[in-house]
């Protein structure tokens, strides 16, 4: 068996999965053609993101930032493209609409 694993699209439709947890394996982020961008100045880490996100690509980092007007925070809210498919329901979600979905460019 070869040690490098197959893309997801190479996987038959159906795929039998042979090892739990193996989908953090598989970066699925390739298929989006719309990708969220947070306006970390507007975002008041209400946390809506990372609590809707189906495919959990929101990450919580210890990044701490201070906006322009002087607000503080003690972490940052970032989108890991690897998994993130694209699918707005972050932006949508945001009450502060600090997320933007931006065509994917490649």
């Amino acid at each position: 068996m070869s040690s490098e694993l197959p893309t997801w699209k190479e996987i038959p439709i159906a795929g039998t999965i042979l090892e739990p947890g193996n989908s953090v394996k598989y970066k699925t982020g390739d298929w989006r053609t719309f990708r969220p961008v947070i306006d970390q100045e507007k975002c008041v880490r209400c946390l809506f993101c990372w609590a809707y996100c189906p495919d959990a690509a929101v990450k919580i980092v210890e990044k701490p930032y201070r906006t322009q007007s002087g607000r503080e925070y003690q972490f940052s809210v970032e989108i890991d493209y690897d998994y993130c498919k694209g699918c707005g329901i972050c932006a949508n979600e945001c009450p502060a609409k600090a997320i933007q979905m931006v065509e994917e460019v490649k």
